[in-house]
């Protein structure tokens, strides 16, 4: 569906069911020896399509040859997408195994040089490269996206509205990339200061206040011939049109499935929470958008090692008290939906920056994040 279709955006989100998920988890395809980026998606695609028709269907490619994405479909529940999402894990891991590739989950290769990486071969993102050259070349990195169902377009981007504060703080829980380049970047967040601060129409989008005035700054885009397809809006939470979700973009891959589902788990709740507050009316103040940076810039550096801004006492935190925050606002609909919150002591960006500081070298370390992948993701572990 394009631009064009925005009728049948409204007749999507009248469909959709409330709290539906599907969840999307972008993996780097390895050399099992050197760990090196390799551009193999299409062979291992095609292998899939032989081989195996249903996992066929729930794999997909991202911007570079050397990437490969997992969907789950449209879950009933959290707990149904999560079952659909750990099956396609398990066939896939095998795949790659059986050809001799390897799986890894880090917002970004510690370092691959971007310059030698192959963009796919598809319309979109001809288009993209197209469109962004040198952005688009650059982004050699890896996320994990959550669709959450929601009844009523005019509801979702109220509620795309309602997570602008807390997108900094699910930053901050998923960080995960640490090495670029070949080097220590200094951050937790490398990912997000590569794609999120690079790309247009990213990071943390405006208020809109419903869908009147989404409408209006789409049908502007297209008219001004910024973008031809409505997927080119990449902001890091955004009403998707096609599935009558809203998804959230703004976390890094992770490292283990564990971590990958607790996250997931988090991000459901936060768009249930939003929903049922302006549903019963709760009231809400819209920070101002420098604040929300600060904690985006404090999120990217420090991750869950730092401290964080409180929006509304203008005070600081620290940021390891960020899932107590966002549990306690959303125990009534994590009640209601049978929802747990179970996420490790250390994040990935963490574990990785503890190593780097004992002096173990950045090749050891992404290769100890990349055994963890091998050793999670393709686990069968009853939901």
């Amino acid at each position: 569906m394009t631009i064009l279709d925005l009728s049948q955006a409204v007749d999507a989100y009248e469909r959709s069911t409330d709290f539906t998920v599907g969840l999307e988890e972008e993996f780097a395809i390895l050399d099992p020896l050197s760990l090196d980026l390799a551009p193999r998606f299409e062979e291992l695609r095609d292998v899939a399509q032989v081989s195996d028709p249903s996992l066929y269907e729930g794999i997909t490619g991202e911007l570079i040859r050397a990437e490969i994405e997992i969907i789950s479909g449209a879950g009933a529940d959290l707990q149904d997408a999560i079952a659909r999402q750990r099956d396609r894990r398990r066939r896939l891991f095998a795949l790659t195994a059986a050809h001799q590739a390897s799986l890894g989950a880090t917002g970004t290769h510690a370092w691959a040089d971007f310059r030698e990486q192959q963009i796919i071969n598809t319309e979109h993102y001809r288009r993209v490269e197209e469109g962004l050259k040198y952005v688009a070349w650059r982004n050699n990195t890896f996320s994990l996206h959550v669709h959450v169902g929601v009844r009523g377009l005019d509801r979702a981007v109220r509620i795309c509205d309602r997570l602008r504060p807390v997108l900094p703080l699910l930053l901050a829980v998923s960080a995960n990339s640490v090495g670029v380049d070949g080097r220590d970047s200094g951050l937790h967040s490398a990912r997000t200061q590569i794609f999120t601060k690079s790309f247009p129409r990213c990071g943390v989008p405006d208020v809109f206040g419903g869908w009147e005035a989404y409408r209006e700054y789409i049908e502007m885009l297209a008219r001004t011939r910024s973008i031809v397809e409505y997927t080119q809006v990449w902001w890091s939470v955004r009403p998707h049109f096609a599935f009558g979700t809203v998804e959230v973009r703004i976390c890094d891959a992770q490292s283990t499935a564990l971590e990958s589902e607790g996250l997931a788990s988090l991000i459901v709740a936060c768009v249930a929470q939003a929903a049922r507050d302006i549903d019963e009316g709760v009231p809400w103040e819209d920070p101002a958008p420098r604040l929300i940076e600060e904690n985006m810039w404090r999120a990217i550096r420090h991750g869950q090692d730092g401290r964080m801004i409180d929006l509304r006492r203008l005070e600081e935190y620290p940021s390891r008290a960020i899932v107590d925050r966002l549990g306690e606002w959303t125990a009534p609909v994590r009640a209601e939906l049978g929802i747990d919150l179970v996420l490790p002591e250390y994040n990935g960006a963490q574990r990785q920056r503890r190593l780097l500081d004992a002096g173990t070298p950045l090749q050891e370390v992404y290769a100890a994040a990349v055994a963890e992948t091998q050793q999670t993701y393709p686990q069968e572990v009853p939901v």
